[in-house]
């Protein structure tokens, strides 16, 4: 059913979100494609959910569009009229941080929605490649300006120019993840850093997200403007003197009980 395409399992703030095409490496066929932007559609106004884990199930994380339903070899899975959420809109939207745990093959099309989270955690068993100048198709969802902003105009081209593939450590190394753990590790360090993010404080989290993300596409001198504005209009409205004391004593707390 469509509804098991997408697993989505919710616990304290933290909701997980699996793409669950095991035997077909998550391929993002339309039906799968279709349910993951509703979910984050779905979980945007969600107020459960503080923070998203996004993962895959089994060996791949996702290997990108179905190339097999593209091609006609399988019966199309896409909705009557097509799909009316764009996943990259659904995705880049949320206004909720996305952790990527990035649990194997993130190729193309899977590599695309990698880069769309916020920030990613590999397994040893993740492996990247930009495989659009192989099988003829022009990047869609912000590959060709996402990935050099992250590892460099010349990395980014060696990738995308040869399609090969690049390890978890070299990934780590020229800065696209933030770490590399084992297997069995992945989800808890995913977790364990989410839970972080929950106890942060709610609405300076948002904004925060929101200006890093604003000032990242912008110049340097956008950027400074941008988060002058943010810090006197959150100083104005959420940030009286009692609100920075007991926030300071629950840092300080916080750091006690990480440290006993």
């Amino acid at each position: 059913m469509a509804e098991d395409l997408v697993l989505v399992t919710k616990d304290s703030g933290v909701t997980t979100v699996t793409l669950n095409r095991p035997d077909a490496l998550n391929a993002l066929s339309g039906a799968l494609r279709q349910a993951l932007a509703e979910t984050f559609l779905t979980l945007r106004d969600d107020d459960e959910t503080q923070v998203i884990i996004l993962t895959g199930a089994g060996r791949a994380f996702t290997v990108g569009l179905d190339l097999k339903e593209l091609g006609g070899e399988t019966p199309s899975t896409r909705s009557a009229n097509g799909g009316s959420v764009d996943l990259g809109a659904a995705m880049t939207d949320l206004g909720k941080p996305v952790i990527g745990a990035i649990n194997g093959f993130a190729i193309t099309g899977g590599f695309e929605i990698a880069l769309m989270c916020d920030f990613m955690i590999a397994s040893e068993h993740a492996r990247f490649a930009d495989t659009h100048a192989r099988v003829g198709v022009v990047p869609g969802w912000g590959l060709s300006q996402r990935l050099p902003r992250l590892i460099g105009i010349n990395r980014a081209k060696e990738l995308s120019l040869t399609g090969n593939f690049l390890d978890a450590d070299t990934a780590c190394r020229w800065g696209l993840v933030n770490r590399v753990v084992s297997a069995e590790d992945l989800l808890p360090t995913c977790q364990q850093l989410a839970r972080d993010i929950v106890s942060t404080e709610p609405v300076t989290r948002g904004e925060v997200l929101r200006i890093m993300n604003a000032g990242w596409e912008s110049t340097l001198a956008e950027g400074l403007s941008i988060e002058r504005a943010a810090t006197r209009a959150h100083d104005k409205s959420q940030n009286p003197a009692e609100q920075v004391a007991s926030r300071r004593q629950q840092i300080q707390d916080r750091g006690r009980s990480q440290n006993d």
